[in-house]
């Protein structure tokens, strides 16, 4: 029989109050506070938790508090990344960033979702789909992406925007719902 957890990371529904998973989100808001109340000038330190906490990360990566997440474990983080105040990642499944990829402040990248049923919602089931956004991506400032959606390579994301399908490679894309404006 499959745990929780590894219901979470197939992308099956589970049941996410159970104690493995409150004990790693726990474990996770300790990190993140940690990180959130550093001292600025503690660059190594900042660094140092980053690693602990994330699944993967490249070199050059910067996060500026405050900065919230639900396990650290799902997010990886390619070379160069940089990411402005206020971001969420709702990591309860992969969250995979690119090299070179800059996100601007009160990005929510999303990849928790729940059951439109009412009562499967109320007793805590879950899902989650992963989010990819590729290499050399801007994600503008309050931009919030939805779970199961991956950003093509190059592509600019325009500031409050809402990404509930997937963005293809190359190209401006803006709005709610976010649609291609036009190829870059």
């Amino acid at each position: 029989m499959k745990s929780e957890k590894e219901k979470m990371l197939n992308g099956e529904p589970y049941f996410s109050g159970g104690e493995e998973l409150s004990n790693e989100r726990m474990r996770c808001r300790k990190i993140i506070k940690d990180y959130n109340d550093s001292d600025p000038e503690d660059l190594e330190f900042r660094k140092d938790l980053l690693k602990t906490l994330f699944g993967k990360t490249g070199n050059n990566i910067y996060i500026e508090p405050n900065f919230r997440c639900d396990y650290g474990y799902n997010i990886e983080l390619g070379d160069n990344f940089y990411a402005n105040f206020d971001c969420v990642f709702l990591d309860c499944a992969k969250i995979k960033i690119g090299n070179n990829v800059m996100i601007a402040p009160g990005v929510h990248i999303y990849t928790a979702t729940h059951p439109l049923n009412t009562q499967e919602r109320i007793s805590l089931i879950e899902m989650a789909y992963p989010v990819t956004i590729e290499d050399n991506v801007w994600i503008g400032g309050g931009v919030i992406i939805n779970p199961g959606v991956t950003i093509g390579k190059n592509s600019v994301i325009g500031s409050g925007s809402v990404v509930t399908k997937d963005i293809p490679e190359n190209v401006l894309a803006a709005g709610n719902p976010c649609k291609v404006i036009k190829k870059i």
